[in-house]
Formats: C-alpha cells, structure tokens, sequence
C-alpha cells in the first residue's frame, strides 16, 4: 500500500511504521492518523509480521496534533477525530503482536498518546514528552487522560496534564513513562528492534494471550482477571506451541514455535 505520511517497512519479521512529515515535527493531521490505521492495520493482517516498531522522522517522534488543521474544525468535527484517533490509537494497543515505541525526539500531545498506546516505549536520551493541551485550553483528545494514570499513577498523571510540563527521558525513566533510555549516539529504532527480536522468539500464541490478558484485566476486578488469565492459561495448554515449548525446555534446546 503507498503512503503520504507515513513509511511502511518490513524486515525480518518486523514491520517498522515511520511518522513522516519532518517539515511539521510530525504532527499528526487527519490523514496521517488515517493511514496510522492503514498500516497497523495490514501489520495486524500479515501472518508473517511478529512485531511492529512505531518511530518518526527527523527531530520528532510526533510533536503533537497538527494545530492549524485542529482549530479550523467545528466542535462535531473535533468529536469525529477524537473518536477517530482514539479507535485507530487502540489498535496499536489490542495489537496481537508486540509494538514498541522508538521514540527518537519530541513525543508531545498526540504523540506522547500514540507512543502509551504501544507496549513498550523505548526513548533516546534527547526524546522529551509531554501532554501540554491544556496550554491550548483543551484535554488530551487520543486517551491521555485515561491511559497516562494507568500506567504511571494518578498523582504524577495528574501533575503532567494541568502543567502541561515537558519532562526529558530520564524522568520519563525514573516515573515509569519509558521502559528504557538509549544514549543519542546510539539508534533507538535498532534498540528497539533488538528487543522486539527477543520478544518475538517466543511463542506468538503466548505474546498474543499477554496482550488480551493485560489489556482485558484492566477494567475489572482483581479476582475477575485472575479467572482471565486462569482461563487463557488453560486454552493454552491445548496448544500445540506450548507442548513444543516444554518438550524442547525438558530437551535442553531451542523451542520451534507454530503459532499453533
């Protein structure tokens, strides 16, 4: 599929999705997120697809929604594209295969959004993040508000939204924002890719079942998801992945996974 905004790119198992307006940070207009969709979309689809890296161009991972594209919208218009992004943004999250955030630089507004959408969020050590929309007079449109408490606490969330403050990657570190800094000289998008290769070693039956299970346990109660994830670890058993995986553990070699 051709692409305006964005580059869409697979090697080795890995599909790595690329921001690509450098001209504006890589801020997100309508249609970026449109073929945001797209290209997760035929990443979700391709069985031989293990895993999805998501990086910008240039200096900016995604500094933020496209503001002059924003303010020309009529409130039913900023509903419609709110609802849009928070759909597509999901997708990245429901993904059954790891997606990692190589966050290269600015990750602000709609692009600090996009990259807690991933299931991991590597950063080099010259990426800054921030959810500064209430400087505009607005929220967060694309889940900042539910998904930042989630997975850094309500207090440090709450903080980070009515300051609109820009953090640098090592607090981003130190809070939980990110799961790893990567030294500037070094590529984040090649450390990323080292991690997703060890992730996507493993059973794809397994990495799928950690998705739903994580993402399905949120929203319920603790006994609740523990019946889940019993449930799921039971289904698992029938599998014929899980039965290669003990036989070559109890064998002492390297597991041959299906994805079946």
């Amino acid at each position: 599929m051709a692409y305006q905004f964005i580059t869409y790119a697979v090697s080795d198992r890995i599909a790595t999705i690329t921001v690509n307006r450098p001209d504006k940070l890589n801020a997100l207009n309508d249609a970026t997120i449109t073929e945001l969709g797209e290209a997760i979309e035929e990443a979700r689809n391709t069985e031989e697809i293990g895993g999805v890296i998501l990086t910008g161009s240039g200096k900016a991972f995604v500094a933020g929604a496209d503001i002059a594209e924003l303010s020309a919208k009529k409130p039913r218009e900023v509903l419609a594209l709110s609802r849009k992004g928070q759909e597509i943004f999901g997708r990245f999250e429901s993904a059954p295969m790891p997606v990692i955030a190589a966050v290269n630089g600015f990750a602000l507004g709609g692009g600090c959004e996009l990259a807690l959408c991933c299931h991991v969020r590597i950063a080099s050590e010259n990426a800054k993040f921030g959810q500064p929309e209430v400087k505009l007079g607005t929220i967060p449109g694309y889940g900042g508000t539910q998904r930042l408490p989630r997975l850094i606490g309500r207090g440090r969330a709450m903080q980070l939204l009515m300051t609109g403050e820009i953090i640098d990657a090592a607090e981003a570190y130190r809070i939980g924002l990110v799961n790893k800094v990567v030294p500037a000289t070094e590529s984040v998008v090649d450390a990323a890719r080292a991690m997703l290769k060890q992730m996507i070693a493993n059973g794809p039956l397994a990495l799928m079942g950690i998705v739903e299970t994580v993402n399905d346990g949120q929203d319920v109660t603790l006994p609740d998801a523990l019946e889940m994830e019993a449930e799921r670890f039971a289904e698992l058993a029938k599998s014929t992945d899980m039965q290669e995986g003990t036989k070559a553990f109890l064998e002492k070699r390297p597991p041959q996974f299906k994805g079946a």
